[in-house]
């Protein structure tokens, strides 16, 4: 028969252990006028040097429900480092607070991570009001259908991340102080997505020195912008459901 230390220090390891999940924790975007450079900035998983090490940047549209995917944004990506990704914003139709951004690995397909909504303007930096005031289930968060001016210029989405097209987009993001860490990076006159992206423009990667090649130094990473704070409430329930039955044993045995 297991004591009841032995149950304590079991059940404290597991929670322990669930609570060590963590996840990538993207930015909430900026508003970026198509044909313009738009940045994405995340906070790494340093939890884990796989489950993010191959990540996918997705552009996103739609309600939670029923999410559409217009194009790849980046692949490739170290997502186990706090980093940053810059690319050129497409023309849409429309110009609303109706897109998102979908981080995606091939360990994490069944947990995508994703940023609020944000606008993609005209090149001149006009917006519209997102069509939909609300989400299907009632939930506060506008939202509405995009797309591409130009399907054609869009890249395929990587083979483990076809067919996630529902979760929880959330509706703001907690602002989390950043720390001061030594960065990379890397600048290339070609886009890191799939090549089937018709323009081509400049990209910088950023993440931590850890591992890297060839490299320019830089004394901040992610200085700009509040982190959005994402904690997984599965997680924390589990462990505190662990620990509770633990503490009753204790008081009954």
């Amino acid at each position: 028969m297991v004591s009841l230390f032995s149950f304590v220090v079991l059940s404290a390891a597991a929670a322990s252990t669930l609570l060590a999940r963590a996840d990538v924790v993207p930015d909430t975007p900026s508003t970026g006028n198509a044909g313009s450079t738009c940045s994405i900035t995340w906070t790494g998983d340093s939890s884990s040097s796989s489950n993010w090490s191959n990540m996918a940047i997705e552009l996103m549209t739609g309600d939670n429900f029923d999410m559409v995917f217009l194009t790849t944004v980046a692949t490739g990506l170290d997502g186990t480092k706090s980093g940053s990704y810059s690319w050129t914003c497409p023309e849409v139709t429309i110009y609303s607070a109706i897109y998102f951004y979908q981080f995606i690995s091939p360990t994490e397909t069944g947990d995508p991570v994703w940023t609020t909504r944000f606008a993609i303007a005209s090149s001149s930096g006009e917006t519209t009001t997102p069509p939909n005031s609300t989400q299907p289930d009632g939930e506060t968060i506008a939202w509405g259908n995009g797309a591409l001016v130009n399907p054609s210029s869009a890249s395929a989405a990587p083979s483990f991340a076809s067919g996630v097209t529902s979760g929880s987009v959330p509706a703001t993001s907690a602002s989390v102080s950043s720390s001061s860490s030594s960065a990379i990076t890397i600048t290339t006159s070609t886009s890191t997505a799939a090549s089937a992206r018709g323009t081509t423009s400049v990209v910088t990667v950023s993440g931590n020195t850890s591992g890297a090649g060839t490299a320019a130094t830089s004394s901040s990473a992610n200085a700009n912008g509040g982190l959005g704070l994402a904690v997984d409430a599965r997680m924390w329930s589990v462990a505190i459901g662990v620990m509770s039955t633990a503490m009753t044993l204790a008081l009954f045995l």
